[in-house]
Order: structure tokens, then sequence, then C-alpha cells
């Protein structure tokens, strides 16, 4: 029985990356808006880093974390569709076991970072409508950078503990992946050793980092709405949701295909139901927040006429 065991475990060198569809018709139109997808979102989020350092007006806070939750967004797309778009264009589907590892380190890293600065900038509005008095004090830039700085810290810690953990699996002799990159819960599906422990920690820092800044996000929204009708102005009731509604958007997409991703029971969906929100999550929505930060965003419109063109106007003003 040792030997069969042993024998059904290997040193994985590689493995398949099997999500996406395998008719070679289709790889072409995939390769297309793919690489379309990527483009938009490098260029949009480039932008608004842009504009936002380019006019002092936007030296807030608010801005602040938008400026890096754009570098954020952009790093996150840059871990896993280069590596997706090169496999369709060469139509090698493998991924070397320690590319597979730092695709896992910098996907939890950032999708981690996202979700600290969304629960932040919720926490920035909350301040700045609930508490207007304590906003200078409570978001100072040194209070801003520091609360920057203590995210990365934890989203990388939180990392290179998954990282180290799935160093000490054991995978079998089966290689394939059924998703476009490599996805913790399906690679601990091809585990042959125990992965109670992985699980375990997916489930704890699931609870510390996601549930929490969730509860952040929605604390801090239930004061603004109460704050909010208890405005008599139509004009003051709708200039203090206005500059929440970008955010709000931003937060229902992200965390709406997040749970579509990792808090559905693997035994209620199948593999491609699966890969739906993955797509939306780490593509569709790092395209959108540009757009959604932009377009219903006046400062951010002029910003961005400003840095396209003084005398052209690319962006209609409301």
């Amino acid at each position: 029985m040792g030997k069969v065991s042993r024998e059904n475990q290997t040193a994985i060198s590689d493995f398949h990356l099997l999500g996406l569809s395998a008719q070679p018709e289709q790889q072409s139109l995939l390769f297309g808006i793919f690489l379309g997808m990527y483009l938009v979102t490098i260029v949009g989020n480039l932008l608004i880093i842009l504009a936002i350092g380019s006019d002092p007006y936007l030296h807030t806070p608010m801005y602040f974390f938008l400026a890096n939750l754009s570098l954020t967004d952009a790093c996150f797309a840059s871990d896993s569709i280069p590596k997706m778009l090169a496999n369709i264009h060469t139509q090698s589907w493998t991924i070397s076991y320690s590319e597979c590892l730092v695709q896992i380190y910098f996907l939890i890293m950032f999708g981690g970072l996202d979700n600290f600065l969304l629960a932040v900038m919720a926490y920035d509005r909350y301040v700045a409508i609930c508490q207007p008095l304590y906003y200078s004090t409570a978001t100072s830039p040194q209070l801003c950078a520091l609360t920057l700085g203590v995210s990365l810290v934890l989203t990388s810690f939180a990392a290179l503990v998954h990282t180290l953990l799935l160093t000490r699996v054991t995978f079998c002799s089966h290689k394939a992946i059924h998703h476009f990159y490599c996805d913790l819960r399906a690679l601990l599906k091809l585990a042959c050793s125990d992965t109670h422990i992985n699980k375990l920690m997916n489930i704890i820092i699931g609870l510390m980092f996601l549930t929490t800044r969730l509860m952040l996000i929605i604390v801090s929204y239930v004061h603004i709405s109460c704050a909010v009708f208890g405005i008599s102005s139509s004009a003051g009731w709708w200039k203090a949701f206005s500059t929440c509604g970008s955010h709000l958007t931003a937060v229902l997409l992200f965390y709406g295909s997040l749970m579509g991703v990792y808090l559905l029971p693997p035994s209620t969906h199948s593999t491609d139901r699966e890969i739906r929100p993955a797509i939306l999550y780490m593509m569709i929505i790092p395209m959108l927040n540009p757009f959604i930060y932009s377009l219903r965003n006046r400062d951010m419109k002029k910003a961005l006429n400003k840095l396209l063109g003084s005398n052209k106007t690319f962006l209609p003003h409301q």
C-alpha cells in the first residue's frame, strides 16, 4: 500500500491550466478579448494614477487611496493575465511549480490589499460625512501612509503564510488545474498529502481580513446612510451620496464576485460556474474601476482632461 502511495506521489515540476476553452477556433477570439481587456486595465489605471499625481487639488486622503487602489488593480491583473495570454498564444497550457507559487503569493497579496483599500476608503467617506470636524486629524498624511504600510505588511504576511504552507503539500501525478490561473482551492484538490492546515488557515485568514473589512464597510455605510437621511436639503442629500456612489459600486462588484469565487461550496457549482465569477473578479473589475471612479466624479474628469490635453475635453462634464 505504501509503495502504491509513493508511486502516486511525485515531485511536480509543472501544472496544466485547463480553465479556458480548448476549442482551437475560439483561441484567437479569447486572445483578442483578454488582450484588449488587459490593455484597457493597465492604461485606465495608469491614467488615474497620473491624473491624481499631477493635480494638486486631488492630493487628499480619498484620492491617495484611489491612486493606490489603481496601482493594486494593475498589479493584480498583471499577475495572471500575461501568463494566460502567453499560454493562449503558444498553445502551451503549462505553468511551472515555482511560477504557480509566485502567482498565488501575489494574487493573495494584491487581492488582500484591494480588500483593505476598499475598507479604508469606506472609513474615509464615513469620517468626511459623519465626523467632518475630525476629518483632517483622522486622515492626516502620516496616518494614511501608516495605514497603507500596515495593510501591505499584513497582506504580504498572509500571502507568505499560504505560500509556505503550500510548499509542504505533496501533489499526485495528476497535474491538471481546472482554472485559467493557479487558484489555491483548485491546486489543493490535486494534493495527495493532508491539507487540513491549508484549509484551516484559508478560513482563518478569510475571517480576519475579508469578513472584518466587509463589516467595516457595512458599518460605515450604515452610519453614512443615517447621516444622509437626516439631511433636509435634497441638494445636500444628493451631494453626500454622490461622493459614495462610485466606491459603493466598486465594493458591490468586488465582494459579489469574490463570494462567487470563494464562498460557494465546491459541491454546489461546476468548474465553469467557478471560472465565470473569477473572470469578473480578476479581469473585468480591475478594468472597470477607472471608469467607475472617473465617469461620475467631476474632479477626476477635470484632472484627466487636464492630463490628456488642456485644449480638448475628452471626458464630458456633468
